[in-house]
């Protein structure tokens, strides 16, 4: 008899049809239909608990028993427990909250001694070549080219030492991530997706946000310097060093070229030159920091195929506006950074995230965005 109540089996084909729907939108990149949805707001914070510790504790703290084995199953048969749990959410955030506060004890990591290390990291380079592939760099310049091994062995600090460069810049980019991560997530209104879902590192005020911390983007600044001086940067600089029969090095690359011209300018004491390329950089951050629409629509639509993503953004940009070649410092600027994004959470609200679309590899996507300007003036 229909007496307009579902049964359990209704109840959970509807819930398997859910859950259906965002594992394919998840999967699909579609995250933008995440946004303002209760439903695939459970579906993110379940997918946060479904790791094999994480679930375990989580169904014995609440007294759930699922008859699934696999994580997958396991990951849907929980949608539907919760989905069917009046306060299955609260259950939720509760679990997440409480894994958050444990999150920074896990490792039993020393921050003021870290943070003591990481002031002491005096370059930040990488070792090899541009493209920061070490091994491929390796087996390029050694591994298939010579095949003398008294040869190779006479290289062997110079490898030790691009080995060293390549181990202490990611080292110092990994622990900087981790203290700035966890300056958001000791904020009353970050819960953080500790079962670390891909594409969401925490939710502010229930918005899934996945956390970028750069720097200002060259190539971003390349492309407006030339609408600005009519020229690439170098180009420019060359007409103007030219003025000052000041003639580059044929010898040198690019981007070595770039800094004997600038010290050339400055030796022969035509400081205005290199003024005003320091007034123009500084003129495009600025307008980026007063509309970042552009700024936040570039950085998805340049991003690296491999690690391409839809997800909502929060990208935290690093600027040092007197030298940006030294921006790296910043990211171990905490006294800087700390307020900067206490700030932005404090005075978070429903409008913050901006609406981008953007284009990659001819699809257009939707996301929401927004950035968090930390400058050294």
């Amino acid at each position: 008899m229909d007496n307009g109540v579902l049964s359990k089996t209704d109840r959970l084909y509807f819930n398997m049809k859910n859950f259906e729907k965002w594992d394919k939108e998840f999967r699909a990149q579609n995250l933008y239909a995440f946004n303002n949805n209760e439903n695939a707001l459970l579906y993110l914070k379940v997918r946060a608990v479904c790791r094999g510790k994480q679930i375990k504790q989580f169904i014995e703290k609440n007294g759930i028993e699922l008859k699934s084995t696999k994580i997958n199953d396991l990951f849907a048969e929980l949608f539907s427990v919760m989905e069917n749990t009046p306060d299955g959410m609260d259950m939720l955030d509760t679990y997440l909250r409480d894994r958050n506060n444990e999150w920074y004890h896990t490792m039993g990591i020393d921050e003021e001694k870290l943070k003591s290390g990481l002031r002491q990291i005096d370059n930040y380079e990488w070792g090899g070549d541009q493209e920061n592939s070490l091994d491929q760099y390796f087996v390029r310049r050694y591994v298939k080219v010579i095949s003398d091994f008294d040869e190779l062995k006479s290289k062997a600090d110079v490898i030790a030492t691009n080995a060293w460069k390549f181990v202490q810049t990611s080292w110092y980019n990994n622990w900087t991530s981790y203290l700035i991560e966890s300056i958001f997530k000791k904020h009353r209104r970050v819960l953080s997706a500790v079962g670390e879902i891909k594409s969401v590192d925490f939710f502010i005020d229930n918005n899934p946000v996945d956390l970028k911390v750069t720097y200002f983007p060259e190539a971003y600044m390349q492309g407006k310097l030339k609408e600005i001086l009519g020229n690439s940067e170098l180009t420019w600089l060359k007409h103007q060093a030219k003025l000052f029969n000041i003639l580059p090095d044929k010898n040198l690359p690019d981007s070595k070229q770039y800094n004997f011209l600038r010290e050339e300018l400055e030796n022969h004491g035509h400081l205005e030159v290199i003024g005003q390329l320091i007034a123009a950089r500084k003129h495009i951050v600025d307008e980026a920091r007063n509309n970042p629409e552009s700024l936040m629509k570039w950085f998805y639509e340049y991003q690296s195929p491999r690690l391409f993503g839809s997800e909502n953004r929060l990208f935290v940009v690093l600027v040092d506006s007197v030298d940006m070649s030294q921006s790296w410092k910043m990211k171990r600027a905490f006294s800087l950074i700390e307020p900067k994004v206490n700030d932005y959470l404090n005075g978070f609200n429903a409008h913050s995230l901006k609406k981008v679309c953007f284009t990659f590899n001819k699809t257009t996507y939707k996301s929401l965005a927004d950035i968090i300007f930390v400058v050294k003036e």
